[in-house]
């Protein structure tokens, strides 16, 4: 019977993956789990994290300031996580309600602070965001989207052609879109 193979000593490159995450590893947890309030979710994504470190770590052009570059990419993966969290709807629309509510779809005013605070803050990027809309736009927007009003509804009320108000609102569409993606980009969550 042959003795079991010695386990060869870790490289260094292992070593200095291993000592960054022992130094890294406290600051990031605390980082993430104030960020994320389901526990399990947040050791997900330190896991994730550390998993992307091993991999950029052994590529050819070396991490520079580690400590920012993991803290850059915790940051990153909170942000994915919300957003694919955002796809899925929140709650079925009852009988007689539109498929889709703003209001359901902000985080409860109810969930905590933080949560409190990440809606007050979409809020109000989204209220200066509607602010920069010509009024056109503006008026077409809020009165789709927050009124629940039809298309068809709006041309009979303001004598002004669907095609044109689909217009109207495809352009508000898109520069919400652009600026709130730049402004939730620059919440600090």
């Amino acid at each position: 019977m042959e003795p079991p193979p010695t386990p060869s000593p870790p490289s260094t490159q292992d070593r200095e993956i291993a000592d960054t995450v022992a130094r890294e590893r406290p600051r990031l947890r605390n980082f993430i789990r104030r960020r994320v309030i389901d526990q399990d979710e947040a050791d997900d994504i330190l896991q994730d994290v550390f998993e992307e470190l091993v991999q950029a770590w052994r590529l050819p052009e070396p991490i520079e300031q580690v400590g920012a570059w993991l803290f850059r990419v915790a940051r990153n993966r909170i942000v994915d996580r919300f957003r694919k969290r955002k796809e899925v709807p929140l709650v079925e629309p009852q009988e007689g309600e539109s498929e889709y509510r703003l209001d359901l779809a902000l985080p409860s005013p109810d969930a905590g602070p933080e949560a409190a605070y990440e809606r007050a803050a979409m809020l109000d990027a989204l209220r200066a965001a509607l602010d920069e809309l010509p009024a056109s736009q503006r008026e077409v927007f809020i009165a789709h989207e927050l009124d629940g009003r039809s298309f068809k509804e709006l041309a009979a009320a303001s004598g002004v052609g669907v095609n044109t108000l689909l217009a109207r609102k495809r352009y508000a569409v898109l520069h919400l879109r652009e600026r709130l993606r730049a402004s939730w980009d620059d919440l600090e969550i």
